[in-house]
């Protein structure tokens, strides 16, 4: 068997900044430092920090007055800042900047008089947090392309969750655009989601079976799947070796292997270290050498 890995893959700028910002903010508060959601979607990162005195809750209300508290970097509602203050929290944001991005903008549209509406997964923390900012209305492609009932000639504003599909997300914003005249697109899928997902569009072209290695409640890890599979290869994601099933590797010979931007590369070559290939060829991507600055409480 050959492994062919896409590149890139793994942790992006923004993972890495809230996986900092919690091992600081222990380092400079002592344990328990609390955290607000999972603070990235990944249970290998989420207990390695819980064993260094991290605590995660999913209810601003669930944390003791006065303790300090790490908002998850899928960005939070301004409720959750609110019900802090009342608490008398000490919030530390590590809200992906990219998020923040969208956030802004959902507020700076809002007030310029045209009404929001935001492409994303109904449930999601990074939704949940992006819908708090202002009124808008949400189309979910895999619930079918509902569209508001607006005038035609409503001024709309296109906004994005930064992990959802590519292609998908282009045939939401085309049925938008030709509802509605007057429509300004922001391009909000993040730099990370978009660069792997158009790996694994290369790695199909190579391999039998796609492994895709992440968390079943990672965003982007789910659309990589769904990318592969979209392209006429067999996919599964799965969270490590453990829950890899022999019957997938039966009469492959080629397979390829990626991972999410929430998934420590030692899952990956534990992975790669269960299939004993007799080769791994990396399958070059885009570059990437981005990264964002600290929350100014820990600079």
């Amino acid at each position: 068997m050959k492994v062919y890995i896409g590149l890139p893959r793994g942790f992006c700028a923004g993972v890495v900044r809230a996986i900092d910002v919690v091992e600081l903010a222990l380092e400079k508060h002592g344990a328990p430092v609390y955290v607000k959601h999972q603070i990235v979607h990944n249970p290998y990162v989420v207990n390695s920090l819980e064993e260094k005195g991290a605590i995660t809750v999913e209810d601003v209300e669930e944390i003791p007055e006065g303790s300090t508290v790490v908002f998850s970097a899928h960005g939070s509602p301004p409720e959750d800042f609110s019900k802090a203050r009342e608490r008398k929290l000490n919030v530390i944001d590590a809200t992906c900047p990219l998020v923040t991005k969208v956030h802004n903008e959902a507020k700076r549209y809002d007030s310029e008089g045209r009404s929001v509406i935001l492409v994303g997964h109904r449930g999601h923390q990074e939704v949940k947090g992006t819908m708090g900012q202002t009124d808008m209305f949400l189309i979910d492609d895999r619930e079918g392309i509902d569209l508001p009932d607006w005038d035609n000639e409503t001024p709309v504003t296109v906004l994005t969750q930064t992990t959802l599909s590519v292609d998908d997300t282009e045939r939401s914003i085309d049925a938008i655009r030709e509802r509605f005249d007057n429509v300004i697109v922001r391009n909000d899928l993040c730099y990370a989601t978009t660069n792997r997902q158009a790996a694994v569009k290369e790695l199909t072209k190579l391999v039998d079976l796609v492994l895709v290695i992440g968390a079943p409640n990672s965003s982007n890890c789910n659309r990589l799947r769904d990318v592969a599979e979209a392209n006429g290869t067999t996919a599964y994601l799965i969270n490590g070796p453990d829950e890899l099933r022999p019957e997938w590797l039966e009469g492959v010979e080629n397979v390829g292997i990626t991972s999410g931007a929430s998934t420590p590369e030692e899952l990956v070559q534990a992975v790669i270290d269960c299939l004993e290939p007799e080769s791994v060829t990396p399958i070059e991507g885009a570059e990437e050498d981005v990264s964002f600055v600290l929350p100014k409480e820990l600079r």
